[in-house]
């Protein structure tokens, strides 16, 4: 059973930053992708970041130069560092992660508003 947690979320200001966190007991060397996603009221659930095993990123281009995914996989995490955040960034956020069986997992999500 895998279990991702997410943190990190919260309320900022326009232009300001936030740090999510999704961190498993799991060994994140057993998924050969990890990455988030965000679902904001009354729309579909869509990418945000991916990052690979081999570390190829991508990004959707609404966050593309402001948002970096990263992992440490002494930690057995993963980071979305978001920055210059926007009103229409604001949803909640869903770390996700695909192993080597193709099996997927989703944590259970962090609120992140940005409003001033």
């Amino acid at each position: 059973q895998v279990q991702l947690v997410e943190s990190g979320g919260g309320l900022v200001q326009p232009g300001g930053s936030l740090r999510l966190s999704c961190a498993t007991a799991t060994s994140i060397f057993r998924f050969s992708a990890m990455g988030w996603s965000r679902q904001a009221p009354g729309q579909q659930r869509d990418m945000v970041a991916r990052i690979f095993g081999g570390g190829y990123t991508n990004y959707a281009d609404s966050v593309k130069g402001r948002f970096i995914i990263s992992r440490d996989y002494a930690k057995n995490t993963v980071y979305l560092q978001m920055n210059s955040l926007k009103p229409e960034d604001t949803a909640v956020y869903y770390c996700n992660a695909i192993d080597l069986s193709s099996s997927d997992f989703w944590g259970q999500g962090t609120q992140v508003t940005v409003t001033s």
